[in-house]
């Protein structure tokens, strides 16, 4: 009996003093976790700096806040025109001046078209102007000639005409269709649609000067044949500007 004792005391002496049977290690994590977490890292690192740049961007264009250019009707020299049939022909020049009115910012005229209508209907084919680049507090000037060569126009559009030239004047509007780009030092911004109108009206001169003409029409309008009509350019014009 105290031998059974002895042996039994020695063997829960042992047990308290042996180490903690070890457990095995757990397995390691599948590679489809661990390719969809540096999926999900790389991911959340680009949309923080998506939105960082967004944010500056934003800071810089708030500080900045760049104006739109203003658009100015100088001149409009009208050469000749042809309404013997519905269709018009013309021949005209103009001259457009721009100024950018920003202190720090610079703007790129890219893709710039300009053209003329009456009564909402266009009766030249559009120009292309030069691209150019327009510094702080810049004046910019084009002086592109237009011409339409029998332009299709509704009757009632042709007959408007020669009743406007009869009466002795004339509204057409100048238009400028194109994109520009905002520039601060070295950061240039996107493309920004362009679309300018500029009123232009050709009133009867006190005699053949500046605007004088030679006009075709058919009888019922104007008169029949050839005449010179004197329309001159009355005054410089604010242009409508929106971008």
């Amino acid at each position: 009996m105290g031998k059974d004792k002895h042996h039994r005391d020695w063997i829960l002496r042992r047990g308290r003093g042996a180490p903690p049977p070890r457990g095995r290690p757990p397995p390691p994590p599948p590679r489809d976790w661990i390719l969809r977490r540096c999926c999900g890292s790389i991911a959340a690192c680009i949309l923080t700096l998506a939105v960082l740049v967004g944010f500056i961007v934003l800071v810089i264009y708030l500080a900045i806040h760049p104006s739109k250019p203003s658009f100015y009707l100088q001149d409009v020299q009208l050469r000749n025109i042809d309404l013997s049939d519905p269709a018009i022909s013309l021949n005209l020049q103009v001259t457009i001046a721009s100024r950018n009115p920003n202190d720090r910012v610079g703007i790129y005229y890219k893709t710039l078209h300009v053209f003329t209508t009456y009564r909402d209907e266009p009766i030249t084919v559009p120009v292309e102007l030069p691209a150019i680049y327009q510094g702080h507090k810049d004046v910019s000037v084009w002086s592109p000639v237009m011409s339409g060569e029998s332009v299709p126009v509704g009757q009632y559009v042709a007959d408007a005409m020669k009743q406007d030239i009869s009466a002795g004047y004339v509204l057409l509007h100048v238009k400028v269709d194109g994109r520009v780009k905002w520039k601060v030092g070295s950061w240039v911004s996107g493309g920004y649609h362009l679309f300018v109108t500029c009123p232009a009206l050709l009133a009867a001169s006190g005699g053949n000067v500046g605007g004088a003409f030679a006009m075709s029409a058919t009888a019922g309008g104007v008169g029949a044949g050839n005449a010179t009509v004197s329309l001159k350019f009355a005054q410089a014009a604010d242009c409508t500007v929106d971008v």
